[in-house]
């Protein structure tokens, strides 16, 4: 317990702003050219944290911004977009127009990681926070069910998906109440110095023994499950870090 709290600690010093930042979705300042592009062969949305995404064009309405993909219409709020950048494009080899091509569910057609990084930015979340808890709870798998009757990717409990209207069969309705869940509890201990380990428990035990037991539950699945999930975080930071200095 010592070295968690140690841990809880030294994540709260270095990334507790961060998410206090995106899970208020109210304190992003980001400049945006606020105009409607379309590149002749697809262009990049640079996230504000960096992650690009690749779309063939957007529409901008009002505060939210349409990327059209090869995986159909992905929609998110303009103040988590930088930028765009467009695709270098090479002529066709030929004038013949392709036929256009029916917009496939995003859910078959994303990796799991996809998902949660989409999820995660449409809840306002760094995806960091949501790719170590969805490595914990399902490490990527789809069409996990435990023996509790945890579902899917994030592992929702159906009263729990009931109560965020998902199907959580669904992977991407799965991953986005994951997200939403996750946020919700951030938001509940937004002023707490463990902010991270306590939304982290009261995803694995609820919100109720958190509450009780003033901190992390005495649990030792609990205890073990937030030591995994806030030594994922640490890595998932130390990588993005990286990536993003290259």
């Amino acid at each position: 317990m010592r070295n968690l709290k140690k841990r809880s600690q030294r994540l709260a010093g270095g990334s507790r702003q961060t998410l206090l930042m995106a899970a208020s979705q109210m304190k992003f300042v980001l400049s945006f050219l606020a105009v409607t592009l379309t590149a002749q062969a697809g262009e990049y949305a640079v996230l504000s944290n960096g992650f690009r995404l690749h779309a063939d064009s957007h529409v901008i309405e009002g505060a939210v911004v349409k990327l059209q993909t090869a995986q159909g219409v992905i929609e998110l709020p303009v103040n988590q977009v930088a930028k765009f950048e467009p695709e270098e494009y090479t002529p066709p080899a030929t004038t013949v127009p392709e036929q256009p091509k029916p917009a496939a569910d995003a859910s078959q057609t994303l990796t799991p990681q996809e998902l949660t990084t989409l999820a995660a930015l449409r809840a306002g979340l760094p995806p960091a926070i949501l790719h170590s808890v969805a490595k914990a709870e399902s490490n990527f798998k789809l069409d996990a069910v435990s023996a509790k009757g945890a579902i899917g990717l994030m592992q929702l409990m159906p009263g729990t998906a009931a109560e965020l209207n998902a199907d959580p069969y669904d992977p991407e309705q799965n991953a986005e109440a994951g997200a939403k869940y996750l946020r919700d509890l951030l938001l509940k201990y937004e002023n707490d110095p463990h902010q991270v380990s306590k939304a982290i428990a009261a995803y694995n035990a609820g919100p109720a023994a958190v509450d009780k037991y003033h901190g992390i539950p005495p649990y030792r699945e609990t205890i073990e499950y937030v030591n995994r999930v806030l030594k994922q975080y640490e890595k998932e930071q130390k990588q993005e870090s990286k990536g993003a200095g290259e």
